[in-house]
């Protein structure tokens, strides 16, 4: 760290050019006066930064707190600050366009009406959603009527919507419990908790929202033209999300990067949980960026932190975070297949100088030691080859063995207690880990164990790594705190029939339902479709059907909407079914989730 140069303000200026005017105060609050979002709470890093945080950390989250709407080119605005993501707005003939509605409906609202404030009510005349993550489409219902009654044209990459849903169904319970973790969500705000993410501050906690595309882009070169504006645009499936576009504005000259290139070393695997991505396809979509649209770009900016202004310092900017992502991947393959596991190589790795002391390829939220370990997952999978890994104990009972072969909880203790003094901090975390599994109720464990999370969170340059160990220093402390986790109702809108029958296939408890047998035909009247649902040997199966088919104990009949309205606990007013109600209650006994609202409607 000593060769970063601190000195250098360059970010500073570029993250305050083009400043129109703040939100005073910074603080959003929903319709019933809950503060959804809170960016004056983060004033504290005017100051200096203080022993218990890392200096590097620090000056990027001074960065990404700065809040306002600024001016990016003539006619292209972003509001930053007002969420974890940008909002980008693009002036039209008779309105502008929205890019990345930010998390949270409340805070969507709030940075248009921060852009209107300054450029003049200027209606909505296209919605652009960059990729498929909640940061980049939450809050559209903030910018967008509900259902889009006025038809504006909503843009997005092919597969938006399966990758925007499936992440927050399939995996969304134990993800949002991971993400707890990963943006600090419950931590105080301060030099002594979550002072950001790396990406953002914190993601704001408003009402989710979908509202589903009507124009996709399935090519690179594809070009649309949304209120007058051209835009061209280049598909990069597979880079930081499954369904991800970069494009671009020819007669602005200007370059959107999606989130494909930010001011910081990106996740190849997110500690929340994501699937693995592909750094090798990351580096060459970069790579095809610069070539497509570099010389013809006078600005590039992302959906987070801020522009990069001149051809040279785009191809320079560009061509650095292409290499990063390539070198490690290349390096990762080259030492693991001279026998090195995943481990041993993010231990080995070592970037180029030119690299690692240039500010947006540092790790704030993705980090090279989980990074490497992810391509390494990719490619290998969860064993490193050897043996003994392959059938181990979980980690309670090999937490008893380990405290038992080392001579007691006392004795492991008093270990790393000398490890942690002698500032090797990851075996004592270590130790400490070991005696809180074997023995969850020790409370000086615990203690020591918290002790020594918050000093390696006190020394993490990576804001999630922070948000980790503070988080998990202040649960052992204080307890687990549950947040409630559940899929947003206003992402209904962009399940398929498909995706919701296999939510409900994953909370089948499969040793309940061994030896239940049944069979449940969904009638859609609205799409004259029809569904087979059976429940077999503990899996609960669908398939598409055509006609009337024999068998089912159970037949329902409703209209999609009404589905959605079920599994978001609204009730089932109007569907109407034949044969043996007492399936749907079987099916719902064997299942690990409440039993909604089901009452079943007969003709």
């Amino acid at each position: 760290m000593g060769d970063l140069a601190f000195t250098d303000r360059t970010d500073f200026e570029n993250a305050e050019r083009g400043l129109l005017g703040s939100l005073s105060p910074g603080v959003v609050r929903d319709a019933g006066g809950r503060v959804v979002w809170d960016n004056d709470v983060f004033a504290f890093l005017d100051a200096p930064c203080p022993d218990t945080a890392n200096p590097s950390l620090w000056r990027q989250s001074q960065l990404c707190a700065k809040q306002g709407l600024f001016e990016v080119t003539d006619g292209i605005y972003q509001v930053r600050g007002l969420d974890l993501s940008n909002m980008t707005l693009v002036e039209g003939e008779r309105g502008v366009i929205v890019i990345d509605p930010l998390v949270s409906v409340e805070t969507a609202a709030a940075a248009l009406g921060l852009y209107r404030e300054h450029r003049g009510d200027r209606p909505v005349t296209g919605l652009v959603y960059t990729h498929s993550h909640v940061d980049h489409f939450g809050g559209a219902e903030g910018v967008i009527e509900a259902g889009n009654p006025d038809g504006v044209p909503i843009v997005a990459p092919a597969g938006f919507v399966e990758n925007a849903v499936a992440e927050n169904v399939y995996a969304g319970t134990a993800m949002a419990r991971r993400g707890m973790y990963h943006t600090g969500v419950l931590l105080d705000r301060g030099p002594d908790g979550m002072v950001g993410t790396g990406l953002g501050q914190t993601a704001s906690s408003g009402r989710v929202s979908l509202i589903p595309p009507n124009t996709h882009i399935t090519r690179t070169g594809q070009e649309e033209v949304l209120d007058g504006v051209r835009i061209v645009f280049q598909l990069t499936p597979g880079t930081e999300a499954p369904a991800e576009m970069n494009f671009h504005f020819p007669e602005r000259r200007a370059l959107c990067m999606a989130e494909n290139a930010t001011h910081n070393l990106h996740n190849i695997l997110t500690l929340r949980g994501a699937l693995v991505r592909d750094a090798r396809v990351w580096a060459r979509y970069l790579d095809e960026a610069i070539t497509l649209f570099a010389d013809s770009s006078d600005v590039a900016f992302a959906s987070h932190h801020w522009p990069i202004w001149g051809r040279d310092a785009i191809v320079a900017f560009l061509s650095q975070q292409r290499d990063l992502y390539a070198y490690l991947h290349d390096q990762t393959l080259r030492l693991l297949n001279q026998g090195h596991t995943g481990i041993e190589v993010a231990e080995m790795m070592e970037l180029p100088p030119a690299l690692s002391n240039a500010w947006h390829a540092r790790g704030y939220y993705g980090s090279v030691s989980h990074n490497v370990k992810a391509i390494y997952q990719r490619y290998m999978g969860w064993f490193d080859g050897n043996p003994a890994h392959l059938w181990e104990h979980p980690p309670v009972e090999n937490a008893k063995r380990y405290v038992e072969c080392m001579g007691g909880a006392s004795k492991v203790m008093s270990m790393a207690r000398d490890y942690a003094g002698q500032g090797d901090l990851r075996f004592a975390a270590t130790l400490y880990n070991h005696v809180v599994f074997a023995d969850p109720d020790n409370a000086d464990a615990k203690s020591g164990l918290a002790d020594v999370y918050q000093r390696l969170g006190r020394g993490a340059e990576n804001g999630t790594w922070r948000n980790f160990y503070m988080t998990g220093a202040m649960e052992l402390r204080e307890g687990i705190k549950p947040v409630p986790m559940s899929i947003s109702g206003g992402m209904t809108a962009g399940l398929t029939v498909e995706q919701v029958f296999d939510s409900m296939a994953i909370r089948v408890n499969g040793p309940k339902a061994w030896d239940e047998r049944v069979t449940i035909d969904w009638d859609f009247s609205d799409t004259r479709e029809r569904y087979r649902m059976m429940l077999s040997n503990g899996v609960l199966i669908h398939r598409r059907v055509t006609g009337e088919p024999d068998g089912a104990d159970l037949t329902l009949t409703l209209a999609r909407p009404q589905l959605f309205a079920l599994i978001a606990g609204k009730g089932s007013e109007g569907i109407t079914s034949s044969g043996d109600a007492g399936a749907l209650r079987r099916l719902l006994a064997v299942m690990d989730a409440p039993e909604p609202d089901f009452p079943i409607v007969t003709p």
